[in-house]
């Protein structure tokens, strides 16, 4: 077990799963943090859309939820106006370690992935969608780091 300082309780990080850290000054997004928390959530409600998922997010619970079973959880931590941490998006990964910890601090939280969901996508391929989308919410370029 890892402690972190960022928001949330416990959760879980393993193989499969895609997790993207967001390092941003967060006055030069135009959002405050409620706002950046909604972008991020939106940037994973619209992959799965394009994957022919109906997906939510809870204004009680950061995250994004399918029904009941959460598929990606948000955690940010915001020092001297800068963000870090970020969210996590279960796409093809073992569920089960989930099953010993009350994922974000939710005792009996349903917890899913998109492989769970039928949709067949690569850890990166889903990075490069979230980024896409991310991008798209808050009016970014993105920037991507070819290797030669």
């Amino acid at each position: 077990m890892v402690q972190s300082d960022r928001g949330g309780q416990v959760t879980y990080h393993g193989p499969g799963q895609l997790v993207a850290y967001l390092l941003l000054d967060l006055k030069s997004t135009g959002r405050g943090i409620r706002g950046l928390v909604t972008a991020m959530e939106q940037s994973v409600i619209r992959l799965l859309a394009d994957a022919g998922i109906q997906a939510h997010a809870r204004p009680d619970a950061p995250g994004v939820y399918v029904d009941e079973a959460k598929v990606a959880a948000l955690g940010l931590r915001v020092r001297h106006g800068y963000t870090y941490h970020g969210l996590a998006l279960n796409v093809d990964l073992d569920l089960e370690p989930f099953s010993r910890i009350n994922p974000c601090g939710h005792s009996g939280q349903a917890v899913t992935s998109l492989a769970e969901l039928g949709v067949d996508m690569e850890v990166g391929k889903a990075g490069e969608e979230v980024v896409a989308h991310l991008c798209g919410e808050l009016d970014l370029n993105p920037v991507y780091n070819k290797k030669a």
